[in-house]
Parts: structure tokens; sequence; C-alpha cells
């Protein structure tokens, strides 16, 4: 089967699965969504990168201690319903980038990256996200089992903290960190960051 380089030979109104991803070498960066290509915001800004590099700090010192695993994207993570157990390539319909993700069972992580749900994503918002990409993301981690999920927004300096409930199955917003805050994961009660750190230019 041909390589697939540029975007132009996809159609983006089909549906496509992991086996078909592998086989694309795009100009630009994308992520499968369900099966349907979802283009990624533009280059992350300066901003965006000073988040991700201030947040590293305090993640590298905690993780590389422990057995769970942190990775930056690029980071291929393959997920499925967390009720459904699909392994084959064809059967994985959504491929995804997260900013942050930290993996605590070692049998999720493969040569190509992490198949299942990582226990916790950090998404960096920026201003090309629109409410429907969100939606989508939030929609999508919650379905696939992602224990916790944080959504940060750089220009109002704040972090939602949304905990999957046991029970439910549904995510909960526990907590809303502003910029002088000193935010921890529920996981991970003990690592403790200080988002003035985080947010400084």
């Amino acid at each position: 089967m041909a390589k697939i380089t540029q975007l132009s030979q996809l159609d983006l109104s089909a549906s496509y699965n992991y086996a078909d991803y592998l086989n694309w070498q795009l100009d630009k960066t994308v992520e499968l969504i369900k099966g349907k290509i979802m283009l990624m915001s533009p280059v992350p800004n300066v901003k965006h990168q000073s988040i991700v590099t201030n947040l590293s700090g305090p993640l590298y010192q905690y993780f590389h201690k422990t057995d769970c695993k942190l990775f930056y994207a690029p980071f291929d993570v393959r997920l499925y319903d967390h009720q459904k157990s699909l392994n084959a390539d064809k059967e994985i319909h959504t491929v995804i980038q997260p900013d942050v993700s930290v993996i605590c069972d070692k049998n999720k992580l493969t040569e190509q990256g992490c198949l299942g749900s990582p226990d916790w994503i950090i998404e960096i918002l920026s201003k090309g996200n629109s409410k429907k990409e969100m939606q989508i993301k939030y929609q999508l981690y919650q379905q696939s089992g992602v224990k916790e999920y944080w959504m940060v927004y750089p220009y109002e300096q704040a972090v939602h903290q949304f905990v999957l409930d046991e029970f439910s199955q549904q995510y909960q917003l526990i907590n809303m960190f502003a910029e002088e805050d000193i935010a921890s994961p529920h996981l991970f009660p003990d690592l403790k960051i200080d988002l003035q750190e985080v947010f400084a230019e």
C-alpha cells in the first residue's frame, strides 16, 4: 500500500483505523477520534511550550522514583471503550497525542506508545481549541476510563481537575485551581505543583 504523505490524499468524511494511521506520513499532525481525522491545533506557541517545560520539572522529580511513566506529545495513545477489550490495529479507531500522559500499568506500553487509557492526562488548551474539540476530548477520556484529566487554561492561568467517579463512570469536577494555588492530582496527592511557577513566563 502506498504511503499517504498529504492530507489531500485522504477522505475527511471517511472512517479510518490505527492500521491506516500507521501508513500515514503527513505534513500535518492529526489525531484519529472514533475513526474520524481531527486536525490538531497549529504548532504550540511560546506560552503553551513554557507551561509544558515548567510542568516537566516537578513531574519528572516525582515520577522518576515511581513505577509510573511520564510522556509528552508527540506520543501516540490508542484508546477504546474501557468496557471492551480490543487489541488489533484494525479494531482501534482512536489515536490521540495528549500534551502530558502518566501511565502506571507497564503492560499498556508498546513500541508504538500506549494501548489503553493513561491514568492521568493533562491537556494545555490554546486559543485554537474550539468548544467542540474540548467536549470531544472530555467525553473520549471519560468513556475510555482515564482516571484523572486536567484542563489547563494558559491565558486564564487556571486548571480544572476532573476525576472519574468509580461508580457512575462520569467525570466529577473536584477542583478549579487558580494561578497562585498549589495543585495536587487526586491520584498522587503527595505531588505538589506550584501553579505560580507553572504559569511563569
